[in-house]
């Protein structure tokens, strides 16, 4: 019986240029949070340059960051999101990001093994935002269960 993990993406497009001193405390956190991230339970992978992290892939537009990863289940996901320092951060989002009205945030189920390719990704956050939370396309707030076979 093949394993499923959860793939998650987040764009968020900037207030500033990313090298600006207003984003300065924000790309000064990315490394620990990121770090931390990777040390948390259930982390399997995250999207990143060779650099180390993902800001410096446009795939969305020079002025929108990207955030992909993929977790053992959403449980996992879901505390490091709001149960570690990463909330701290994303309580500021409001300084570095403009606000969305739309959908900006996707979860979907992945092959263990499997890593989405960022067209892949962004098919599923245009999903979520045409059909609302499905089965292929869901948010963390509205989650559904790992297929089984």
């Amino acid at each position: 019986m093949p394993s499923y993990y959860l793939a998650q993406l987040n764009i968020a497009k900037m207030k500033f240029p990313i090298e600006s001193p207003e984003m300065f405390e924000f790309v000064d956190n990315l490394e620990i949070i990121n770090a931390l991230a990777e040390r948390s339970p259930g982390f399997v992978w995250r999207l990143q340059t060779e650099d180390g992290d993902a800001t410096g892939i446009d795939f969305f537009g020079a002025d929108v960051l990207v955030n992909m990863s993929i977790w053992e289940n959403v449980e996992s996901l879901h505390n490091y999101v709001y149960k570690t320092a990463h909330a701290k951060i994303m309580s500021r989002r409001k300084e570095w990001f403009n606000r969305v009205e739309e959908a900006y945030t996707v979860l979907w189920w992945t092959p263990e093994g499997n890593i989405p390719p960022l067209d892949e990704a962004k098919s599923k956050l245009e999903l979520l935002k045409v059909q609302g939370p499905t089965t292929g396309a869901f948010s963390i707030k509205q989650s559904f269960p790992s297929p089984v076979s």
